[in-house]
C-alpha cells in the first residue's frame, strides 16, 4: 500500500518535469536570508577564527541546498507530499539561518539539531518515495540515510564540545559519501548511475542559486552604500562593487553555464557529471560570491583606510574563489582550460603586492578591473573561436 501511495511521487519523464517548479523557487527564498546572515556574520567579525567558522557554515548551507535539489530532481514537486517536504525544509531553513550568527556560540546545539533533522528527514522521505518503485534508488537512499545519521552524531557532539573539529569531521563525512558511493559495510556501494538524474534540471537549479547569491550581493552592497553615502568615495566604490557583481554574472552565464547544461544533458553518465559539475564544482563559485560581498562591505565602510591582509583576503579572495570554481566547471564541461581565468588569478596575485602602499578603495577598483579583463578576454576569445568552428 505504501508503495502505491509513493509511486506517483517520483518524477516522470518529459520536458515539463525537468523545469524548476514554483515550490522549488519558494524554497530558495529561505537561502536569500541564510546568505545575508552569513555575509553579515563575516563582515562583523573577519578574524581568522571567524573566517574558518563561516567557511564551515557556507559549506553546510550549500550541502543542505544541493542535497535538497538532488531529491527534488528525482521527485515530482507538483505532488502534495513533496511540496509539504519542501515547506518543512523551508521552516527548518529559516530556523537554521536565524541560528547562523550564534552557531559557534549559544545556538550551536540548535543549529546542529536542525541541520541534522533536515538532512536525515529528507533522506528518509526519499527512501520511502522510492520503496517498491525503484529498489536500486531506494537502497541508495538507505545508504545515504545511514551516512547522514553518522554525520549527525558528530554534529550533535560538536555542539557540546570541540565544535570546529567535530563539525569539520561531520562535513568531511557528508562530502566524502558520494565519492565512495555511500559504501556501507554489509551493504556494499551504491551502483554507478543508479539515480535517474535530470541534467537539465540540475543545471537550471544551480544557475538560479548563483543568481540568488549575486542578488544577495547587490542587496548587501546597496544597504551598505546607503549607510555610508555621506562618504566622499562611497558612490565610486558602489559603482565598482555593482560592476564587479555584473562581471561575475557575465563570466558565469555568458559561456560556462550553457556549457555545463549541455554537458549535463548530453552525457551518458548524468549522476557522475552532476556530482562533478554541480555538487562539488559550484561550491567555490558560491563561496566566492559570498566572500566578494564581504569584501565589498569592507571597501564601502572603510574605503580610505589602508588595506590590511584581512580585508584583502575578502576583496581579492572572493573573485579568486569565484574564478577557481568557474575553471573547474568549464574545464569539466568543455574539456578546455579557460586561459582568461588563469590570467585573472595571476593578476589578482599581482594586486596583493600593492597592499602595503594602497587602500581598500583602490584594491576594490583593481579587483573589479581584473574581473572586467577576464570577462572581456573570454568574450573576445570565444568570438574568434566561433567563426573558425563554423
Amino acid at each position: 500500500m505504501a508503495s502505491d501511495r509513493s509511486s506517483n511521487w517520483v518524477r516522470k519523464e518529459g520536458a515539463a518535469q525537468t523545469r524548476t517548479s514554483f515550490p522549488e523557487l519558494f524554497f530558495d527564498l529561505v537561502f536569500v536570508f541564510a546568505l545575508i546572515q552569513l555575509s553579515h556574520a563575516l563582515a562583523s567579525d573577519f578574524s581568522s577564527t571567524a573566517a574558518i567558522e563561516s567557511l564551515l557554515l557556507i559549506i553546510a548551507i550549500w550541502w543542505v541546498w544541493i542535497n535538497t535539489t538532488w531529491v527534488t530532481n528525482l521527485l515530482d514537486t507538483d505532488k502534495d507530499p513533496v511540496r509539504l517536504l519542501l515547506f518543512g525544509l523551508m521552516f527548518g531553513g529559516v530556523l537554521l539561518a536565524i541560528a547562523i550568527p550564534q552557531a559557534f556560540e549559544a545556538h550551536g546545539l540548535v543549529f546542529a539539531a536542525i541541520y541534522s533533522a533536515m538532512q536525515v528527514g529528507r533522506s528518509v522521505f526519499a527512501l520511502y518515495a522510492f520503496r517498491g518503485v525503484d529498489p536500486a534508488s531506494s537502497l541508495t537512499f538507505w545508504r545515504i540515510t545511514l551516512w547522514m545519521l553518522m554525520s549527525s552524531v558528530f554534529w550533535i557532539a560538536g555542539a557540546l564540545e570541540a565544535r570546529p573539529v567535530l563539525w569539520s569531521l561531520a562535513l568531511l563525512i557528508e562530502y566524502a559519501s558520494p565519492a565512495v558511493r555511500y559504501y556501507v559495510p554489509g551493504m556494499g556501494k551504491s551502483g554507478r548511475e543508479t539515480l535517474d538524474v535530470s541534467g537539465e534540471h540540475m543545471a537550471e537549479r544551480c544557475a538560479l542559486f548563483v543568481i540568488i547569491c549575486l542578488g544577495e550581493t547587490i542587496l548587501t552592497t546597496g544597504r551598505n552604500a546607503a549607510e555610508h553615502m555621506a562618504g566622499d568615495l562611497t558612490f565610486a566604490v558602489f559603482c565598482s562593487a555593482f560592476l564587479s557583481t555584473g562581471f561575475m554574472w557575465w563570466i558565469y552565464f555568458h559561456h560556462g553555464q550553457e556549457k555545463a547544461a549541455d554537458k549535463a544533458e548530453a552525457t551518458s553518465k548524468p549522476e557522475s557529471v552532476a556530482l562533478n559539475l554541480f555538487t562539488y564544482g559550484h561550491l567555490p563559485i558560491v563561496a566566492g560570491i559570498i566572500l566578494a560581498a564581504v569584501g565589498q562591505d569592507f571597501s564601502l565602510s572603510h574605503a580610505s583606510e589602508e588595506s590590511t591582509p584581512k580585508e584583502a583576503v575578502a576583496i581579492l579572495g572572493g573573485p579568486a574563489l569565484f574564478l577557481i570554481g568557474n575553471i573547474w566547471v568549464k574545464r569539466a564541461a568543455a574539456r578546455e582550460m579557460p586561459v582568461s581565468h588563469i590570467g585573472g588569478l595571476v593578476l589578482l596575485v599581482m594586486v596583493t603586492l600593492l597592499l602595503p602602499i594602497t587602500d581598500n578603495y583602490h584594491i576594490q577598483m583593481l579587483a573589479t578591473a581584473v574581473l572586467f579583463v577576464v570577462a572581456l578576454w573570454e568574450y573576445l576569445a570565444l568570438r574568434r573561436i566561433a567563426p573558425s568552428s563554423a
